[in-house]
This record gives structure tokens, C-alpha cells and sequence, in this order.
């Protein structure tokens, strides 16, 4: 109307008066006749508004419709898992903060590594987990509006309805892509925004997927160890069998629906791929339960793992006695440099705790018992110079480098900025639902 089409204002009070006046029953009852989903609500609306049925998606196609809602319903569905995502990471920040300093054993192919701190390896997690907020902001911002382009995307039925005046039809776009809240409309299209759209929208949510799989697997490994565990409650029931039993349930569905996610994403790509030309229908069923089904899932997984990262509860005796199994034997170069300040051979002393250690490992592996290789080195009079210091070269802070100040540094840095445009969204603790 405003760009001079015979269009009044009855008409359009008519159709804003009737904008959620939805005849459900009568819309089923006309696409069972039409086999047309958008063409049995036109009817619909139109039976509501008399007066302006004859201007009803004019020049219009369905995917004028059904495309541009779908970007809204993306742009939206990024909109309510970005402070989903933002609470995780906040509540995973101040549990790195509170276990900076905790020395703990450090794994690299699931065997004894160099130590760590436990808040050292959360932030292993939250850097993932920053990653996915930034590609799901860049995801989110990147969406454009398929905006008023026509049956084949050559906006030539809007050119005939303003008699030929590309600058009208323009006009038209921009107006209509302002509306819907979008700064910009995609150039070109066919009958269907391009379906790489989809893959990059669900590429970064599989990804999202891959890191809380990662997250909560870990968590699994640890409370098999016993040193941290997801949050059980008091009357919670483990095992129907076995009553002393403390599953990750919680961990286990998280990874159950991470692998869902990631898998969805093959359908965009192979959507993406079997487009004819201007388009082909055989998108729009497999886009309806795809696209939607990613969504949800990553906002369940999301919900579980706020739960969990809000209870995680830790268990330093634990950690401490697994340390005092393996550190003797990390410790060892540091008992040789210490001796060799003391005035020792460098070379004969690695002989003496080489055969030490063998000895240690044998008790640990063939007889189960405590690594004792601390108490043979004080039982050793070869390593009288350095007994004092024992203890001081035993210290697990000693063995975990920089792990606390890079904690500090990263989420000072790049964690909390990373929060602030969610600050007021963080909410309460989340309770976990069946």
C-alpha cells in the first residue's frame, strides 16, 4: 500500500484484526482437499477476512512464506540457546575458579600423565564450550532474510504488480526484511533460500554436540576413578540390582543426545546437495523434523549439563591418594637433579632409581600394593643427602607448571568478556526433569 498498490486500510484492519483468529479445524479440513499446506490457511484467512481476500498472497509464493519464517524461527532458536549456552559456561567458570590450585592427576592416552589442577581441566572444557558460543553468535548474525524474490527468486511477479519499477520492488525487499527484524536480505535465491543455510546452522550445533559429548564422558571417566561425580540426589536410585551403585546418569544422557545431534547434521548436507535448480519439494519434510529436532535436542543437553555443572560435586582425598600413587614415579628427575646438586653422579643415580622404580612397579603390578618407591629411596643410604628434602620435592603443586595462573588468565580474559553481553540472563540453579 505504501509503495502506491490499490491496497485500503479496511483491508489491512481487517486482516491485523484476525491475526490470530486461526480456524485449525478448517485449515486440516482444506489441505486434506488441497494437499497444500499454505494454500488451506490462505483459504482459512481469507474466509475470516472477506474484505481483504482478494489481496491475500498476492504476487506471493509458499516459500515466500514458509522460507522467511524459518529464518525467524532460526534466528529465534539461536536467541534462546545463546544464555543456555552462556549459564553452562558461567557455572563452569566459577567451579575452575574455586579448584584452580587442586592438583590432580593429568591423563593422555587414559594413562598417568604430568599433573594438572582440577580447575585446569574444566577450562579445557569451557574453552570448547566458548568456541561454540562464538559460532553460534557468528551462525545467528550471519542469517539473512530470504526477503520478497517470487517463484524462481526473480521477483518478476512483484515487477508486474508495480507495472515494471525495479525500484519499487527493491523498496518492497528491504521493507519487508526491516519488518521481520533482519539487516539484510539474500541477493539472490531461487524458489528456496540456499539449503547451505541449514548446513551452516546445524554444522555448528553438531559441533556443540561433539563438545558436551566430550565434556560429560570425561565426568563419567572421573567418577569411575571416584574423584568428581554429577550430582545425585538423596533419594535417587542408581541400579534396580545393585544398590550401592552411583551412575552418570545425567553425563550419559547428555551423550546419549550429543550423539543424535551431531548425526542430524548429515541431512542439510545431503538436502543441500539434491536441490534441482530453483528447488525441489523433497526438502521440506526431512527440514521439518530435522531442523527442529536439533534445536530441541541442544537446548535439552544444554538444560542436563547447567543441571550438572551446578552439583558437580569433587573428592580430594581421592585425587590426593591417586597422586601419591603415581607421583613417586614423576618425581624421579626430580630426585636425580636434586642429587646431583647435593654433589652426586648424574649417572649413577639414575641406575639407582631405575632399579628402584622396577622394584616399586613390581609391588604395584604383580602384588597390588602401594607404590612404594618413596620409601625404598629413604631406606637407600646412597640418597642420605637429599632426605630431608623429600618432602618438599613430593609436593603435587610443584608438578603443576603454570595450571593455576593460566586459569586466572583465561577466565579473566577471554571467559568472563565473553559473558557480558548475557549478563541479567544467567537465571537460578536449573532442576533436572524426567
Amino acid at each position: 500500500q505504501s509503495l502506491g498498490l490499490p491496497i485500503t486500510d479496511e483491508q489491512i484492519q481487517e486482516m491485523e484484526a484476525n491475526l490470530d483468529n486461526i480456524d485449525f479445524k478448517m485449515a486440516a479440513e482444506e489441505e486434506k482437499k488441497l494437499r497444500h499446506d499454505v494454500m488451506a490457511h490462505v483459504h482459512t484467512f481469507a474466509h475470516c477476512c472477506p474484505k481483504a481476500a482478494a489481496i491475500i498472497h498476492l504476487g506471493a509464493t509458499s516459500c515466500y512464506v514458509g522460507d522467511n519464517t524459518d529464518l525467524i524461527v532460526l534466528r529465534d532458536g539461536f536467541n534462546l540457546l545463546l544464555p543456555k549456552l552462556a549459564r553452562v559456561i558461567s557455572r563452569l567458570a566459577d567451579f575452575a575458579e574455586k579448584y584452580a590450585e587442586l592438583p590432580t592427576l593429568g591423563f593422555t592416552h587414559y594413562q598417568p600423565a604430568q599433573l594438572t589442577t582440577v580447575g585446569k581441566r574444566c577450562c579445557l572444557w569451557i574453552q570448547d564450550l566458548c568456541m561454540d558460543l562464538q559460532k553460534l553468535e557468528r551462525a545467528r548474525d550471519d542469517l539473512r532474510f530470504r526477503g520478497v524474490k517470487g517463484t524462481t527468486g526473480t521477483q518478476a511477479s512483484f515487477l508486474q504488480l508495480f507495472e515494471g519499477d525495479h525500484t519499487k520492488v527493491e523498496e518492497l525487499d528491504r521493507l519487508v526484511t526491516a519488518k521481520a527484524g533482519f539487516k539484510r536480505a539474500y541477493i539472490v535465491t531461487g524458489q528456496t533460500y540456499s539449503r547451505k543455510v541449514d548446513i551452516e546452522v546445524m554444522s555448528v550445533l553438531a559441533s556443540l554436540g561433539a563438545s558436551i559429548h566430550k565434556i560429560c564422558t570425561d565426568i563419567r571417566l572421573l567418577a569411575n576413578l571416584k574423584e568428581i561425580e554429577e550430582p545425585f540426589e538423596k533419594d535417587q536410585i542408581g541400579s534396580s540390582a545393585m544398590p550401592y551403585k552411583r551412575n552418570p546418569m545425567r553425563s550419559e544422557r547428555c551423550c546419549s543426545l550429543a550423539r543424535h545431534l551431531m548425526t542430524l547434521v548429515l541431512d542439510p548436507l545431503q538436502t543441500a546437495s539434491v536441490q534441482w535448480f530453483e528447488r525441489t519439494l523433497d526438502d521440506s519434510a526431512n527440514r521439518r523434523v530435522c531442523l527442529a529436532e536439533a534445536f530441541l535436542t541442544a537446548d535439552i543437553i544444554l538444560s542436563t549439563l547447567q543441571n550438572i555443572s551446578e552439583g558437580l560435586v569433587v573428592y580430594p582425598k581421592v585425587i590426593a591418594r591417586r597422586i601419591r600413587q603415581e607421583l613417586p614415579f614423576m618425581a624421579t628427575e626430580n630426585i636425580i637433579m636434586a642429587m646431583v646438586k647435593a654433589g652426586g653422579n648424574r649417572q649413577d643415580c639414575h641406575e639407582k632409581i631405575r632399579v628402584l622404580s622396577q622394584q616399586a612397579a613390581a609391588v604395584v603390578k604383580q602384588e597390588g600394593g602401594d607404590n612404594d618407591l618413596i620409601d625404598r629411596v629413604r631406606a637407600d643410604p646412597y640418597f642420605s643427602p637429599i632426605h630431608g628434602h623429600l618432602e618438599s620435592l613430593l609436593d603435587p603443586s610443584s608438578f603443576t607448571g603454570r595450571a593455576p595462573q593460566q586459569v586466572a588468565k583465561f577466565l579473566k580474559e577471554e571467559v568472563r568478556p565473553a559473558l557480558v553481553p548475557y549478563q541479567g540472563k544467567m537465571g537460578g540453579k536449573i532442576e533436572l526433569t524426567l
